[in-house]
C-alpha cells in the first residue's frame, strides 16, 4: 500500500481490505481530516465547557440565539419516494450474514451499525465497509460451515449507515500525527466507495448521525456532506441523514438540527437508551437528580413522554418524519409464556408510537418485523403521518427535565445493572457489540445506562436502596466476584457469548470509581483492544 503524504496507518492490512483502502480513497480520508478536525475539537471543547455549566448547577434551556429559527416557517428539502414510507426499521451491526438477514428482513429500513452494535476493532471497521460495499453492489454473500448459502432477496430494505459518533477516533490511522475522526473515517469510507453505485441504483447515501449535542455538530455533518458531494461530483442534497435525539441536551435544539441540515435532512429519530444514559451523564452533579431502577424508566416516564411528542410536533412542523424508539425485546423460543409477554409489551410500546404520531420505529431483532409493521398498518394506513401537526403539544423545559420516577432502587435493580455492564463489556472486548442477554438485545447504549446509573447511585447522596441502605463502590465490588462466577457459568451453559469478563469485570471496577464520570466506556476501553 502506498498512503497519501501525512497518512500513517498503523495496523495490518489484508490484501481483501485494500479494496476498501485504495489510494484514492485514503487521500479523501485525508482531506477531510485537515479541513475539519480543527472544528470537531472546538465543538468537542465546546461539550466540556457545557458540562462544566452543568455542574455549577445552570439547567439547559431552549436556546435565545435561535428563537427566530424556532419561530420562523420552513421546511426540509423534499426527499425521495423510497424514504416516504418508513414505518418499520430495523437495526444491527454490519456484520456479513446479519447484514443480508437484516435487508431481507421486510423492514422499510435497516439501519446497518458501525457504532453502538460493533466493536471498533480493525478488522470489524474494515469488515463492516467491505460488507456494506457488496451489499449496495448486491454481491454480497455469506456461507454457513453447514453449507447454507444466504444471499439478498430481489426487494430489500433501503440501507441507512451510522458511523461512530463525533467523540470517538480511528486509533490506528493518522492524519499529520493525529489520529482520524471515527466519524470522517467510517462516512468518508461508505461515501467515496458506494455513493455513485446507489445512485445508479436509483437510490442515494442516507445516514443516522449519533450522539450529537449541540446543533452546532449537526452545521458539521452538513459542511462535511457539502464538501463531499462537491469533492465527488454528485448534486448538492443527494445525501439524507436522521439525527438521533439521544443527549439531552440535543432535545433542546431539534428545530435547530433540522435547520442545519434541511437540505440533506431525513427527520429525527428517539434514540432513547442513549438520551436516558446522558441524562445521567449530563446530571451526575446535580444534587435531586436520581432515577429509579433502569427497568421502570420507559418511554411513559415524565421527561421521556415529553422529549417523543416535542420531536413529532417539531418534526412535522417542518415536513419531517419523526422515528420513534427501540425495542429491544428479542423472541424467546424457548418459553411460549415469557414470550408472549414481551410480544405484548412490545405490541403496547409501538401502539403508542404510532398513535401518538410517529412515522415509523425500530426493532432490534427481524422477529419483532412483522409485529411493529402490523400495528403500525393498522394505526398508520398512509405512507407517513407527518400532516398530523399535534398542535396540541405544548413543551416546556420543565416537561423536559422531569426526571420520574425517583424510585424505587432496588436490589435486584443493583444487581441487574452490574451483570448487564460486565456481561456486555466483556463480549464487547472479544469484538461483540450487541448480545442477548435476558432476552433484550444489548449494545453499548443500554450498557452505558446500567454502567452510569450506578456511578450516580454510588456517588449521590440520593443513591439508596428501598431498604435504607445507600449504595457505595464497596457493596458494588462486593457483588462482583458472584455476578462474574453467574456470567461465566452461563457462558459454559451457552446463556452468555464468550468474552473476555475477568478484565470487564477490572475495567467495569475501574470506570465506577472514577471522578469525574468517564464520559463514554467505549472511549476507555478503545485503548486496551487491538
Amino acid at each position: 500500500m502506498t498512503n497519501p503524504a501525512g497518512m500513517n496507518i498503523n495496523a495490518t492490512v489484508t490484501p481483501e481490505q485494500t479494496s476498501i483502502l485504495t489510494p484514492e480513497a485514503l487521500t479523501f480520508i485525508a482531506e477531510l481530516a485537515r479541513k475539519f478536525e480543527h472544528v470537531r475539537q472546538s465543538l468537542l471543547e465546546r461539550r466540556s465547557r457545557r458540562q462544566a455549566e452543568l455542574d455549577a448547577g445552570h439547567l439547559p434551556n431552549f436556546l435565545a440565539e435561535t428563537e427566530a429559527i424556532r419561530q420562523s416557517d420552513w421546511h426540509i428539502a423534499p426527499l425521495a419516494a423510497e424514504l416516504a414510507d418508513r414505518r418499520v426499521e430495523l437495526t444491527g451491526p454490519a456484520e456479513r450474514k446479519m447484514l443480508i438477514n437484516g435487508l431481507n428482513a421486510g423492514a422499510r429500513v435497516y439501519m446497518a451499525d458501525m457504532e453502538d452494535s460493533m466493536t471498533p476493532t480493525w478488522h470489524n471497521v474494515l469488515e463492516a465497509q467491505i460488507n456494506l460495499r457488496d451489499a449496495v453492489n448486491r454481491t454480497i454473500e455469506y456461507v454457513n460451515p453447514d453449507g447454507k448459502i444466504y444471499q439478498l432477496n430481489k426487494q430489500t430494505a433501503v440501507m441507512f449507515m451510522r458511523p461512530r459518533g463525533w467523540h470517538m477516533v480511528e486509533k490506528h490511522v493518522t492524519v499529520d500525527g493525529l489520529p482520524v475522526s471515527a466519524s470522517l473515517f467510517d462516512f468518508g469510507l461508505y461515501f467515496f466507495h458506494n455513493a455513485k453505485a446507489l445512485l445508479a441504483r436509483g437510490s442515494a447515501p442516507y445516514f443516522y448521525l449519533p450522539k450529537m449535542e449541540s446543533h452546532l455538530e449537526g452545521r458539521l455533518w452538513n459542511d462535511v456532506f457539502v464538501f463531499s458531494q462537491e469533492r465527488l461530483g454528485i448534486p448538492r442534497g443527494t445525501i439524507k441523514a436522521t439525527v438521533l435525539i439521544e443527549t439531552i441536551l440535543a432535545a433542546f435544539e431539534m428545530d435547530e438540527f433540522l435547520y442545519e441540515l434541511r437540505e440533506h435532512s431525513a427527520g429525527l429519530n428517539c434514540g432513547r437508551w442513549d438520551y436516558i444514559f446522558s441524562c445521567f451523564k449530563k446530571f451526575n452533579r446535580k444534587p435531586d437528580f436520581i432515577l429509579a431502577d433502569r427497568g421502570r424508566v420507559g418511554m411513559t416516564a415524565p421527561f421521556m413522554r415529553a422529549y417523543s411528542l416535542l420531536l413529532i410536533k417539531t418534526c412535522h412542523r417542518r415536513n419531517a418524519h419523526a422515528i420513534g424508539g427501540m425495542a429491544a425485546q428479542i423472541p424467546i423460543k424457548t418459553d411460549p409464556a415469557a414470550n408472549e409477554t414481551a410480544l405484548a409489551k412490545v405490541s403496547v410500546d409501538k401502539e403508542r408510537e404510532a398513535s401518538d404520531g410517529h412515522d415509523g420505529t425500530w426493532v432490534a431483532h427481524p422477529g419483532l418485523v412483522p409485529l411493529a409493521m402490523e400495528v403500525f398498518d393498522k394505526l398508520m394506513p398512509a405512507a407517513n403521518q407527518i400532516s398530523n401537526n399535534r398542535e396540541d403539544v405544548k413543551t416546556t423545559a420543565a416537561d423536559l427535565l422531569k426526571f420520574e420516577p425517583q424510585g424505587p432502587i432496588t436490589e435486584a435493580g443493583l444487581h441487574a445493572n452490574i451483570e448487564v455492564a460486565i456481561a456486555y463489556l466483556g463480549a464487547w472486548l472479544s469484538g461483540t457489540g450487541c448480545v442477548p442477554i435476558h432476552h433484550l438485545m444489548e449494545d453499548a447504549a443500554t450498557a452505558e445506562i446500567s454502567r452510569s446509573q450506578l456511578w450516580q447511585w454510588i456517588h449521590s447522596p440520593r443513591g439508596v436502596l428501598e431498604d435504607g441502605r445507600k449504595v457505595t463502590l464497596e457493596m458494588v465490588r462486593a457483588r462482583i466476584p458472584a455476578v462474574l462466577a453467574g456470567i461465566t457459568a452461563g457462558v459454559k451453559d451457552k446463556y452468555f457469548v464468550a468474552g473476555d469478563y475477568e478484565q470487564a469485570a477490572v475495567l467495569f471496577g475501574q470506570l465506577l470509581a472514577k471522578e469525574p464520570m468517564v464520559e463514554f466506556l467505549t472511549n476507555y476501553c478503545y485503548d486496551v483492544m487491538e
